[in-house]
């Protein structure tokens, strides 16, 4: 009933063993070998399977959902880097384009359910058509979709494309997921895995649109509680309030930047780059890690179905 989780970086791949070791995600083994190297008999002990891990969001994704460690999942954010508008556009010929590798050992294997994201862009459109077309290939059925981080309460946009592949038979028929009817946003927290799986359905950015549209309601820079202005700084403007539309993050934290703008923050934490330690290994831990929320809310939304 172990979990695997393959993952080359070796600083991501100690915090994997301890997080797994202080029981926030499926317990399992870590391998630090690339994709490349793995082969599918090695991971016949396995019940669920995580590449590219990262720091394990996938996994405590899928616990926060509700999905239990021993039913059987694979999960695999491929590296967006070829398909992302911050690399170098290489695309398919990007050394980093490891679906195939992923690719044969789903087909070695056939795990049930496959769990993915990748960058949602013009630019990520062709890989996601090849991945559905293969995945559909083997008699999955294959449903994405692309929602930003503001679908689920976050005061930014990071849009991403979940995407799900599933051999169950009664979900043959190739077809995006569906739309669901809109629900009311929520006001208030949620309990894990509950509550905001409509969202999933604002594919554009209206949540976005929403927080905008709140901000320059309020008056924008003149808006109330604007902050006292720090020893030797000019007069800064009015950080964007955090109102009931920011759900979870409700209860922000805002920093003023070197750049002149607040950026909100979860509530008590601290600015990574600033007097941490192992802070270069830490952000880029940090920087390919999923949006947890976003993650759980599609597990959620996918087992509703």
């Amino acid at each position: 009933m172990a979990a695997y989780y393959n993952e080359f970086d070796p600083y991501a791949a100690q915090w994997l063993r301890n997080l797994v070791e202080a029981g926030h995600i499926a317990p399992g083994d870590v391998d630090e070998r690339s994709i490349e190297d793995v082969h599918p008999d090695d991971l016949k002990p396995y019940t669920q399977c995580h590449f590219f891990a990262g720091i394990g969001v996938w996994s405590l994704a899928l616990r926060r959902a509700g999905w239990p460690d021993d039913r059987p999942v694979w999960t695999g954010s491929c590296p967006c880097q070829p398909f992302s508008s911050a690399g170098a556009g290489a695309g398919f010929d990007d050394e980093r384009h490891l679906w195939p590798h992923f690719h044969w050992l789903i087909g070695e294997r056939r795990p049930p359910v496959i769990f993915g994201e990748q960058v949602a862009s013009k630019d990520a459109d062709a890989w996601v058509d090849l991945v559905q077309a293969d995945l559909e290939a083997m008699a999955y059925a294959f449903g994405a979709v692309p929602f930003p981080a503001a679908g689920v309460g976050a005061a930014h946009i990071r849009d991403r494309a979940y995407w799900v592949a599933d051999a169950n038979g009664h979900r043959q028929q190739a077809r995006r997921l569906p739309v669901r009817p809109r629900r009311q946003v929520q006001t208030s927290a949620v309990e894990p895995g509950h509550g905001q799986a409509g969202s999933l359905a604002n594919t554009e950015r209206r949540h976005a649109a929403e927080l905008a549209g709140q901000w320059a309601r309020s008056g924008g820079a003149q808006g109330a509680g604007a902050p006292d202005k720090p020893e030797g700084r000019g007069s800064l403007p009015d950080p964007r309030p955090a109102g009931p539309v920011n759900g979870l993050w409700r209860d922000a934290d805002w920093l003023f930047c070197r750049d002149g703008k607040w950026r909100p923050v979860e509530p008590g934490t601290f600015p990574l780059a600033h007097g941490a330690t192992s802070r270069v290994g830490r952000l880029r831990a940090y920087g390919n890690a999923l949006n947890l929320e976003a993650a759980t809310q599609f597990i959620a939304a996918f087992s509703d179905l």
